[in-house]
């Protein structure tokens, strides 16, 4: 037989690892959000008109906190807020990208208020000039739960190699 003591410890137990689950899961859709924006900027191996790249750009900042940090490393810069984030991302220095973020490495804190995690990033890209890429690195994201929704509140990026593909995407058909 159980105490009321055994249950509500329980039922607390539960509660945290039940944050920490939906947490995960969240924070899986947020990252998703992000590459998928990240790579509307493009379109058919070309920039989308200024307006879209605008508002992309704009939507994009919106998944990070108000004072959030996008950090593209040593090649990309570092910018502080939204407003330095979009206007970093009207910035582009590609042509034609997709961003695949693997194996998450995601831990929710015990609130359930912050997380942080690692992901492995391989993306294809390709410059105005022609050239295409094999980009391979590491994101290193913080996050907060502002008001129910996972925001980043850093991310942070390592590149580990870039390599030319030889005749690289000349096809690009999206």
């Amino acid at each position: 037989m159980y105490s009321v003591e055994d249950l509500a410890a329980e039922i607390s137990s539960l509660k945290r690892r039940m944050v920490a689950a939906e947490g995960v899961l969240a924070i899986q859709g947020l990252k998703a959000r992000y590459g998928a924006l990240v790579d509307q900027r493009f379109a058919a191996g070309s920039i989308v008109d200024a307006e879209a790249l605008a508002d992309v750009a704009d939507r994009i900042a919106a998944l990070f906190t108000v004072d959030g940090v996008w950090d593209g490393g040593p090649g990309l810069g570092t910018v502080r807020g939204r407003a330095a984030i979009a206007t970093r991302l009207r910035q582009t220095t590609l042509v034609f990208s997709r961003h695949f973020f693997l194996n998450p490495r995601i831990s929710v804190d015990e609130s359930g208020a912050t997380a942080t995690a690692t992901w492995d990033l391989l993306s294809p890209c390709r410059r105005a000039d022609g050239a295409s890429f094999w980009m391979c690195g590491f994101e290193d994201d913080e996050y907060a739960n502002v008001d129910g929704a996972w925001l980043h509140r850093s991310m942070k990026l390592t590149t580990v190699f870039m390599t030319p593909t030889g005749e690289g995407w000349t096809r690009i058909l999206a």
